[in-house]
Protein backbone atom coordinates (compact mmCIF):
# COMPACT_ATOMS: atom_id res chain seq x y z
CA UNK A 1 0.00 0.00 0.00
CA UNK A 2 1.12 3.24 -0.94
CA UNK A 3 -0.76 6.40 0.18
CA UNK A 4 0.16 9.59 1.16
CA UNK A 5 -0.30 12.39 3.30
CA UNK A 6 -2.26 14.22 1.04
CA UNK A 7 -4.80 11.67 0.66
CA UNK A 8 -5.43 11.18 4.15
CA UNK A 9 -6.11 15.05 4.12
CA UNK A 10 -8.32 14.66 1.06
CA UNK A 11 -9.84 11.58 3.22
CA UNK A 12 -10.60 14.00 6.17
CA UNK A 13 -12.04 17.06 4.46
CA UNK A 14 -14.01 15.00 2.64
CA UNK A 15 -15.83 13.56 6.00
CA UNK A 16 -16.14 17.26 7.59
CA UNK A 17 -19.74 18.15 8.33
CA UNK A 18 -21.27 21.77 7.12
CA UNK A 19 -22.55 24.33 10.10
CA UNK A 20 -26.00 22.89 10.91
CA UNK A 21 -25.31 19.04 10.60
CA UNK A 22 -24.95 19.07 6.83
CA UNK A 23 -22.21 17.49 5.16
CA UNK A 24 -20.88 18.41 1.65
CA UNK A 25 -21.35 15.83 -0.84
CA UNK A 26 -17.50 14.92 -2.42
CA UNK A 27 -16.60 14.27 -5.87
CA UNK A 28 -13.79 11.36 -5.56
CA UNK A 29 -11.82 11.55 -8.81
CA UNK A 30 -9.78 7.67 -9.05
CA UNK A 31 -7.61 8.31 -12.36
CA UNK A 32 -4.12 9.08 -14.00
CA UNK A 33 -1.67 11.69 -14.46
CA UNK A 34 -4.57 13.56 -17.48
CA UNK A 35 -6.37 14.13 -14.37
CA UNK A 36 -4.32 14.58 -11.38
CA UNK A 37 -2.97 16.97 -9.14
CA UNK A 38 0.20 19.00 -10.17
CA UNK A 39 3.15 20.57 -8.35
CA UNK A 40 5.12 23.28 -8.52
CA UNK A 41 7.77 21.19 -10.23
CA UNK A 42 5.78 19.85 -12.85
CA UNK A 43 4.15 23.58 -13.94
CA UNK A 44 2.72 24.28 -15.97
CA UNK A 45 1.42 20.87 -16.63
CA UNK A 46 -2.33 20.58 -14.95
CA UNK A 47 -4.79 17.96 -14.75
CA UNK A 48 -8.11 18.92 -15.53
CA UNK A 49 -9.63 17.55 -12.12
CA UNK A 50 -6.96 20.82 -11.03
CA UNK A 51 -9.71 22.94 -12.84
CA UNK A 52 -12.74 20.94 -12.21
CA UNK A 53 -14.01 23.05 -8.98
CA UNK A 54 -13.94 25.69 -11.21
CA UNK A 55 -17.56 24.52 -12.23
CA UNK A 56 -19.58 23.50 -8.97
CA UNK A 57 -20.95 25.38 -6.24
CA UNK A 58 -20.37 25.02 -2.94
CA UNK A 59 -21.94 22.01 -1.60
CA UNK A 60 -19.94 19.73 -4.15
CA UNK A 61 -16.43 19.36 -2.73
CA UNK A 62 -13.67 17.72 -5.21
CA UNK A 63 -11.17 15.14 -3.47
CA UNK A 64 -8.69 14.84 -6.39
CA UNK A 65 -6.65 11.03 -6.04
CA UNK A 66 -5.72 10.57 -9.73
CA UNK A 67 -1.94 9.76 -9.31
CA UNK A 68 0.63 10.10 -12.48
CA UNK A 69 1.16 6.73 -14.34
CA UNK A 70 -1.37 4.66 -12.51
CA UNK A 71 -3.84 2.61 -14.32
CA UNK A 72 -7.03 0.70 -13.02
CA UNK A 73 -5.24 -2.19 -11.69
CA UNK A 74 -1.76 -0.74 -10.46
CA UNK A 75 -4.31 2.33 -8.85
CA UNK A 76 -6.29 -0.99 -6.35
CA UNK A 77 -2.72 -2.69 -6.31
CA UNK A 78 -1.18 0.18 -4.13
CA UNK A 79 -3.97 0.41 -1.74
CA UNK A 80 -5.34 4.01 -3.48
CA UNK A 81 -8.92 2.52 -4.12
CA UNK A 82 -9.04 1.44 -0.45
CA UNK A 83 -8.12 4.87 0.49
CA UNK A 84 -10.99 6.37 -1.12
CA UNK A 85 -13.53 3.56 -0.07
CA UNK A 86 -12.50 4.35 3.88
CA UNK A 87 -14.12 7.72 4.17
CA UNK A 88 -16.77 7.90 0.76
CA UNK A 89 -19.72 8.10 2.47
CA UNK A 90 -23.61 8.02 1.03
CA UNK A 91 -24.38 10.22 -1.67
CA UNK A 92 -20.81 11.02 -2.60
CA UNK A 93 -19.57 10.15 -6.11
CA UNK A 94 -16.87 8.24 -7.46
CA UNK A 95 -15.36 9.36 -11.27
CA UNK A 96 -13.48 6.92 -12.52
CA UNK A 97 -11.20 7.52 -15.42
CA UNK A 98 -8.37 5.13 -16.82
CA UNK A 99 -6.82 3.82 -19.73
CA UNK A 100 -3.69 5.80 -20.78
CA UNK A 101 -1.56 3.46 -18.66
CA UNK A 102 -3.74 -0.17 -19.27
CA UNK A 103 -2.56 -0.04 -22.38
CA UNK A 104 1.18 -0.32 -21.31
CA UNK A 105 1.60 -3.92 -22.91
CA UNK A 106 4.94 -4.08 -21.65
CA UNK A 107 4.26 -3.27 -18.14
CA UNK A 108 2.53 -6.31 -16.35
CA UNK A 109 2.16 -4.15 -12.80
CA UNK A 110 0.39 -1.99 -15.46
CA UNK A 111 -1.44 -3.81 -18.31
CA UNK A 112 -4.72 -4.46 -18.35
CA UNK A 113 -6.71 -6.32 -21.55
CA UNK A 114 -9.90 -4.12 -22.27
CA UNK A 115 -12.64 -6.58 -22.35
CA UNK A 116 -11.58 -8.88 -19.84
CA UNK A 117 -9.26 -7.18 -16.64
CA UNK A 118 -9.85 -4.06 -17.42
CA UNK A 119 -13.38 -4.73 -17.25
CA UNK A 120 -12.73 -6.71 -14.03
CA UNK A 121 -10.56 -3.85 -11.96
CA UNK A 122 -13.52 -1.02 -13.17
CA UNK A 123 -16.26 -3.32 -11.63
CA UNK A 124 -14.35 -3.31 -7.87
CA UNK A 125 -14.82 0.46 -8.36
CA UNK A 126 -18.41 0.15 -8.74
CA UNK A 127 -18.81 -2.13 -6.44
CA UNK A 128 -16.54 -0.38 -3.89
CA UNK A 129 -18.92 2.78 -4.33
CA UNK A 130 -22.44 1.10 -4.44
CA UNK A 131 -21.70 -0.73 -1.15
CA UNK A 132 -21.03 2.20 0.44
CA UNK A 133 -23.83 4.10 -0.47
CA UNK A 134 -22.15 6.11 -3.29
CA UNK A 135 -23.01 6.77 -6.44
CA UNK A 136 -19.75 5.31 -9.54
CA UNK A 137 -19.43 7.02 -12.61
CA UNK A 138 -17.35 6.22 -14.96
CA UNK A 139 -15.35 8.75 -17.67
CA UNK A 140 -14.11 7.28 -20.69
CA UNK A 141 -10.10 8.51 -20.93
CA UNK A 142 -9.64 11.72 -22.53
CA UNK A 143 -7.87 11.69 -25.98
CA UNK A 144 -4.49 12.78 -26.79
CA UNK A 145 -3.09 15.05 -29.27
CA UNK A 146 -2.66 12.78 -32.50
CA UNK A 147 -3.46 13.95 -36.07
CA UNK A 148 -3.32 12.23 -39.57
CA UNK A 149 -1.51 13.32 -42.41
CA UNK A 150 -5.15 15.43 -43.49
CA UNK A 151 -5.55 17.23 -40.31
CA UNK A 152 -8.05 14.69 -38.51
CA UNK A 153 -8.01 13.98 -34.76
CA UNK A 154 -7.13 10.36 -34.13
CA UNK A 155 -8.35 8.52 -31.61
CA UNK A 156 -5.53 6.57 -29.32
CA UNK A 157 -7.05 4.43 -26.86
CA UNK A 158 -8.22 1.07 -28.84
CA UNK A 159 -10.97 -0.71 -27.55
CA UNK A 160 -10.59 0.56 -23.82
CA UNK A 161 -13.44 3.67 -24.56
CA UNK A 162 -15.43 0.88 -26.49
CA UNK A 163 -14.57 -1.54 -23.25
CA UNK A 164 -15.94 0.98 -20.53
CA UNK A 165 -19.21 2.32 -22.73
CA UNK A 166 -20.31 -1.53 -22.58
CA UNK A 167 -19.63 -2.01 -18.65
CA UNK A 168 -21.22 1.18 -18.02
CA UNK A 169 -24.47 -0.16 -19.83
CA UNK A 170 -24.12 -3.76 -18.71
CA UNK A 171 -24.26 -2.09 -14.84
CA UNK A 172 -26.40 0.23 -15.74
CA UNK A 173 -23.86 3.45 -14.28
CA UNK A 174 -23.78 7.17 -15.56
CA UNK A 175 -21.01 7.39 -18.13
CA UNK A 176 -19.26 10.39 -19.55
CA UNK A 177 -17.61 9.84 -22.69
CA UNK A 178 -14.80 12.30 -22.35
CA UNK A 179 -13.34 10.44 -25.50
CA UNK A 180 -15.68 11.10 -28.05
CA UNK A 181 -15.72 14.99 -26.75
CA UNK A 182 -12.56 15.62 -26.58
CA UNK A 183 -11.60 14.28 -30.00
CA UNK A 184 -14.35 16.05 -31.38
CA UNK A 185 -13.24 19.33 -29.38
CA UNK A 186 -9.79 18.21 -30.86
CA UNK A 187 -10.58 18.09 -34.02
CA UNK A 188 -12.74 21.08 -34.09
CA UNK A 189 -9.38 23.08 -32.65
CA UNK A 190 -7.08 21.59 -35.30
CA UNK A 191 -3.32 20.60 -35.36
CA UNK A 192 -1.73 24.11 -34.71
CA UNK A 193 -4.45 25.49 -31.84
CA UNK A 194 -4.50 22.11 -29.95
CA UNK A 195 -0.63 22.90 -29.08
CA UNK A 196 -2.40 25.57 -26.93
CA UNK A 197 -4.12 22.97 -24.66
CA UNK A 198 -1.29 20.85 -24.23
CA UNK A 199 1.72 20.94 -22.44
CA UNK A 200 4.20 22.26 -25.45
CA UNK A 201 6.86 24.26 -23.75
CA UNK A 202 10.18 25.92 -24.96
CA UNK A 203 11.94 22.29 -23.83
CA UNK A 204 8.86 19.38 -23.99
CA UNK A 205 6.28 18.52 -26.84
CA UNK A 206 3.77 16.98 -24.54
CA UNK A 207 0.73 15.45 -26.53
CA UNK A 208 -1.35 13.69 -23.83
CA UNK A 209 -0.60 16.01 -20.62
CA UNK A 210 -2.82 19.84 -20.44
CA UNK A 211 -1.27 23.11 -19.43
CA UNK A 212 -4.11 25.42 -17.46
CA UNK A 213 -6.21 26.36 -21.08
CA UNK A 214 -6.70 22.79 -21.87
CA UNK A 215 -7.07 21.87 -18.02
CA UNK A 216 -10.01 24.40 -18.24
CA UNK A 217 -11.58 23.32 -21.40
CA UNK A 218 -11.64 19.27 -20.41
CA UNK A 219 -12.82 19.94 -16.85
CA UNK A 220 -15.62 22.09 -18.64
CA UNK A 221 -16.77 18.73 -20.63
CA UNK A 222 -16.92 16.83 -17.84
CA UNK A 223 -18.73 19.46 -15.66
CA UNK A 224 -21.11 19.49 -18.81
CA UNK A 225 -21.45 15.79 -19.14
CA UNK A 226 -22.35 15.47 -15.65
CA UNK A 227 -25.25 17.94 -16.16
CA UNK A 228 -26.46 15.76 -19.16
CA UNK A 229 -26.18 12.67 -17.56
CA UNK A 230 -27.77 13.62 -14.43
CA UNK A 231 -24.77 13.12 -12.81
CA UNK A 232 -24.96 16.27 -11.32
CA UNK A 233 -27.96 18.44 -10.67
CA UNK A 234 -27.98 22.17 -12.42
CA UNK A 235 -28.00 23.85 -9.05
CA UNK A 236 -24.59 21.91 -8.62
CA UNK A 237 -22.93 24.08 -11.58
CA UNK A 238 -21.55 27.61 -12.45
CA UNK A 239 -20.11 28.68 -14.79
CA UNK A 240 -19.94 26.51 -18.06
CA UNK A 241 -20.63 29.15 -20.63
CA UNK A 242 -18.15 31.35 -18.78
CA UNK A 243 -14.13 31.82 -19.71
CA UNK A 244 -12.20 30.50 -16.82
CA UNK A 245 -8.68 32.72 -16.13
CA UNK A 246 -6.25 30.64 -16.49
CA UNK A 247 -4.63 32.68 -13.28
CA UNK A 248 -7.08 30.67 -11.42
CA UNK A 249 -4.82 27.30 -11.67
CA UNK A 250 -2.50 27.27 -8.91
CA UNK A 251 0.56 24.41 -8.40
CA UNK A 252 0.93 24.02 -4.95
CA UNK A 253 4.32 23.02 -3.06
CA UNK A 254 4.46 18.75 -2.72
CA UNK A 255 3.99 18.23 0.33
CA UNK A 256 4.95 14.62 0.30
CA UNK A 257 7.79 12.88 -2.45
CA UNK A 258 5.32 10.77 -3.73
CA UNK A 259 2.99 13.12 -4.63
CA UNK A 260 5.74 13.92 -7.57
CA UNK A 261 5.47 10.24 -8.73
Amino acid sequence: MSITRRQIALGALAAVPLRGGRRERTLFIAGDSTAAQKYVPEAPETGWGMALPFFLRKGVRVANHAVNGRSSKSFIDEGRLAAILSVIRPGDLLLVQFAHNDEKTADPTRYTEPWTTYQDCLRRYLDGARSRGARPVLATPVERRRFDADGNALATHGDYPAAMRALARQEGVALLDIEALSLALWQRLGVEETKVYFNWTDTEQDNTHFNPPGAIAVARLVARESARTRVLAPHDLIRLREEIPTSWITWPEATDASDLR
